[in-house]
C-alpha cells in the first residue's frame, strides 16, 4: 500500500474497497505498547453516557443568541448549522476518541471518517477538516503519530477535501479526530428530529462494531470477522449528502456512540413520535451475536441500556444479552435514515449500487403510543 509523503504534500490512497491492504501489521517496536493497552475505552464507546452528559448539558443555553444559528444543541444533532446566505449554511463539528484498533494507520481512518459522518449525517458536503491530536510522547514512537496523521490525511482525500492544519498535546492516551467544516443549502438540512408519522426507516450498516472492538482488545477475533468490522469503520458516509438532497428523506443522523436504540430515541422524543424496528430486518454482523453470548460485550453498551431505562421496549421475551447487540455503541457506524414510504425501496437500491451492501429497511415511524413509549423493537 502506498501511503502519504507529508513533506512533498503527495497523496496515493488505496482504493476504498481494498480493506484487505488494512488488516493489522505486527509493531516490529518490541518495547512500544499496543494502542488499545493504552486506551481506557475505545472508539465512540468512550463517550460520556447519555444521563450524565444530559446532566452536563443542562446549564448550556439550548438556542443561541443568533437567528442565524439554524441547528444548535436543541435536540442532540451531530453538527451545529449557521446560516451564512440564502443559499449557504456552514456545518461545523469536531470529533475525536481513543484507539478501537492497533494499526496506526487504520485508527487514523477511522476515527476521521467518525468525524466526518456528522456532516454527512445532516445532508451536507466536507470543505475542510484540522486535526485534533493527543499523543503519549513518552510511550508511542513518532513513526506511529506519522502513520495515524496519513490515515486521517488519506480519509480527507477520499472525501475531497484538504486536512489544513491542527492542535497536538502531550497525553497519557492516544486520542485522534477532527474539526471539520461542511457546505449545506439551509433548506436542505436534515435534522434528527423532522421525521413524519408513516415514514420507513432505513439504516446503512450492520450493528455489532463495539462488540467486535471488545473480541479485538480481548484477541478473540477471527480475521475473517476483523476484516469485516475495519471495512464498516473506515467506509464513509458519503451517501449523506446525496440523501440530503433527495425528496421525501426527512430525519437523519448516524449511528455511533449511543447504539441503534439510543439515536433513534432522540429521534422520536425530538419529532413527538413512537419508533417500531423490526428486529428481524436489522442488519448485524455475522459474529457479533455469538460474541455476545460469550459475554464479550463493551460497557457502554450496558451504561446505555441503563441509560434509556423505560422509554425502550423489548416485545419479544428477549434476554438482557441479545438487548445489548441494540445499544451497543458504533464507531463510524451506519446512517439512520427516515423516509417517505413511495421512496425508500428506491434509496435502498441507489445504496446498494453505491456499496452500502447491508443497507435495510428496518421499521417504521408511527403516531405516538399512548403509553409515550418512544421505541419499540418486536
Amino acid at each position: 500500500m502506498q501511503r502519504i509523503d507529508l513533506d512533498s504534500q503527495t497523496y496515493t490512497t488505496p482504493p476504498l474497497d481494498t480493506f484487505e491492504d488494512l488488516a493489522v501489521k505486527p509493531s516490529t517496536n518490541k518495547k512500544e505498547s499496543r494502542l488499545t493497552e493504552l486506551s481506557h475505552g475505545g472508539g465512540c464507546g468512550c463517550k460520556i453516557e447519555p444521563a450524565a452528559l444530559h446532566t452536563i448539558l443542562a446549564k448550556v443555553p439550548k438556542r443561541g443568541l443568533s437567528k442565524e444559528l439554524l441547528v444548535g444543541i436543541e435536540h442532540s444533532d451531530d453538527a451545529a448549522i449557521y446560516q451564512i446566505n440564502d443559499e449557504q449554511a456552514l456545518v461545523f463539528t469536531n470529533d475525536f476518541f481513543t484507539a478501537t484498533i492497533d494499526d496506526p494507520y487504520t485508527f487514523g481512518r477511522v476515527a476521521a471518517a467518525n468525524a466526518l459522518s456528522d456532516i454527512y449525517a445532516m445532508g451536507g458536503t466536507p470543505m475542510l477538516a484540522n486535526a485534533i491530536v493527543g499523543f503519549p510522547v513518552n510511550k508511542l514512537s513518532m513513526e506511529t503519530m506519522q502513520e495515524i496523521m496519513h490515515g486521517g490525511v488519506d480519509v480527507c482525500h477520499d472525501a475531497g477535501i484538504p486536512l489544513a492544519g491542527g492542535h497536538s498535546i502531550d497525553n497519557p492516551q492516544p486520542v485522534f479526530g477532527l474539526a471539520a467544516i461542511g457546505s449545506i443549502h439551509p433548506k436542505r438540512i436534515k435534522k434528527n428530529s423532522d421525521a413524519k408519522v408513516g415514514d420507513l426507516i432505513i439504516l446503512t450498516k450492520p450493528l455489532g462494531i463495539g462488540i467486535m472492538a471488545s473480541a479485538f482488545k480481548m484477541d478473540l477475533i477471527s480475521n475473517e470477522a476483523y476484516q469485516e468490522f475495519v471495512k464498516h469503520m473506515t467506509m464513509l458516509n458519503k451517501p449523506g449528502g446525496w440523501l440530503g438532497s433527495q425528496a421525501g428523506v426527512h430525519a437523519m443522523t448516524d449511528v455511533t456512540g449511543f447504539g441503534l436504540a439510543g439515536h433513534l430515541l432522540e429521534m422520536a422524543k425530538g419529532a413527538h413520535v413512537h419508533i417500531e424496528i423490526d428486529t428481524t430486518k436489522v442488519p448485524v454482523m455475522k459474529d457479533a451475536w455469538s460474541y455476545v453470548v460469550d459475554g464479550i460485550v463493551p460497557g457502554g453498551a450496558y451504561r446505555n441500556m441503563h441509560s434509556y431505562g423505560e422509554s425502550l421496549k423489548f416485545a419479544q421475551q428477549w434476554d438482557i444479552d441479545q438487548q445489548l447487540i441494540f445499544t451497543d455503541p458504533q464507531t463510524n457506524g451506519g446512517l439512520l435514515v427516515t423516509v417517505a414510504p413511495e421512496h425508500a425501496e428506491h434509496y435502498v437500491e441507489e445504496l446498494r449500487q453505491r456499496g452500502y451492501a447491508d443497507v435495510c429497511i428496518i421499521g417504521q415511524v408511527k403516531a405516538q403510543d399512548e403509553a409515550a413509549i418512544p421505541v419499540t423493537f418486536m
